[in-house]
């Protein structure tokens, strides 16, 4: 099936690695012109220069995205360098997990303010794209309360809650949806490091999913493209859980 996205234009933020290099790898290979950011410019480069030589058409920049300047500069010379915004997908999370002002100010900041930063400095572009598409990438640990207690699913929650808004305040004009990803795993991610340091814990926590294993990168990947996909039109509001069954709450 044509997903319609052939020269479109799409910004994702944290996008070297996991979900987040997932997400650039899937809309790319749909015709997409990438810009991506992510805080380590040798790892933007690297992926950069890997994709650019595969056929892509992507653009890395190096952005802390709690630095509300920096990312709106990168939004708007995104922008201009694309000649407009179609998608824009905030990936981004401090995975400050715990108690205490060093992971509450954070994960604010970074998880929670960046989408908010990114899509308003954003919002004239998706607009006038007249297919303008927010995906926000949540966690199931905003969907029910597990080892993630506290800061870290509070700002997960509270992107589905921004996005349900946004989907209403813009109905007509923008479409607004958030993912929720189970635990995924990929190489130099946190249950990579997890199953390292604390084979215990990992061995409960790939336990609690039915089907025996955690997610893949690219498995996330497919919900946030076909989300952005202008087929997608009626879908906006939503929340879509890819979690392999792992949580069991009933969404009415």
């Amino acid at each position: 099936m044509d997903l319609q996205l052939t020269g479109r234009t799409a910004l994702v933020t944290g996008g070297t690695k996991g979900i987040g290099r997932a997400i650039v790898e899937g809309l790319a290979a749909e015709g997409v012109k990438v810009a991506f950011c992510a805080r380590t410019a040798t790892d933007v480069a690297a992926v950069e220069e890997e994709l650019r030589g595969a056929g892509h058409d992507v653009t890395g920049t190096a952005v802390d995205v709690a630095d509300a300047e920096a990312l709106t500069a990168w939004v708007a010379a995104s922008a201009e360098h694309y000649g407009g915004i179609d998608v824009v997908v905030a990936n981004v999370s401090a995975l400050a997990i715990g108690p205490g002002p060093e992971h509450w100010k954070p994960s604010f900041e970074v998880d929670l303010m960046h989408t908010v930063r990114m899509v308003d400095a954003a919002l004239p572009h998706l607009e006038a794209s007249g297919v303008g598409s927010v995906i926000a990438v949540a966690s199931v640990s905003g969907r029910e309360i597990d080892f993630a207690l506290g800061a870290y699913g509070v700002m997960k929650a509270a992107l589905v809650h921004y996005t349900s808004g946004l989907a209403h305040q813009l109905a007509g004009k923008v479409r607004a949806n958030s993912v929720t990803p189970g635990n995924t795993y990929f190489d130099g991610g946190v249950w990579q490091s997890i199953e390292r340091d604390d084979p215990d814990f990992y061995s409960y926590a790939l336990g609690l999913n039915p089907t025996g294993r955690m997610a893949r990168p690219e498995e996330i990947a497919y919900g946030v493209v076909m989300l952005a996909s202008p087929r997608a039109s009626f879908i906006t509001g939503s929340h879509l859980v890819i979690d392999g069954a792992l949580t069991r709450g009933v969404q009415l």
